[in-house]
């Protein structure tokens, strides 16, 4: 049996390594964040330094601004983190945005499926770049199907 060489090993161990990635964390109201992870993870596979927060109004707002806090210094793995938020001016977009300044932290309203996927996607972008993709691929996921096919018919 051959015997591994160090620079063989130390080979193998740097294509094991993930590389820097910004980090994800999704805050919404109820359990919405959660359902989008679930839902991006069933089409992507696990994912790592992705997590959500949920807003319900059970949590007095500091504890819950701690458990943002929390999150985003747990997914931050040195490239920073954007945080997908679900609706601009309600709680969790406010409470994402007073972390705003403290690190390299990117907040976007306004999640859905396609966001999501495109941010995971992207990762290896920083987090101003990777909220412009973000906002591009949300609108982009908006679609009223029903047009389309009438014009792909000739329908009105």
């Amino acid at each position: 049996m051959r015997e591994t060489s160090t620079t063989e090993k130390v080979k193998s161990a740097k294509q094991l390594e993930t590389p820097v990635q910004t980090g994800v964390v999704v805050v919404t109201h109820a359990h919405y964040g959660a359902s989008l992870i679930e839902a991006a993870e069933f089409i992507l596979g696990k994912q790592q330094w992705c997590e959500f927060v949920s807003v319900d109004g059970t949590r007095a707002v500091e504890d819950t601004r701690n458990e943002i806090q929390v999150a985003v210094s747990s997914c931050d793995q040195g490239q920073g983190v954007i945080i997908l938020t679900d609706m601009f001016g309600g709680t969790p977009t406010n409470l994402s945005l007073s972390l705003l300044g403290a690190q390299n932290l990117e907040v976007v309203t306004g999640v859905n499926l396609p966001m999501l996927l495109k941010v995971l996607g992207s990762r290896s972008k920083e987090p101003a770049d990777l909220a412009l993709d973000a906002k591009a691929a949300g609108s982009q996921g908006i679609v009223v199907a029903g047009e389309i096919l009438r014009s792909k018919v000739g329908g009105k």
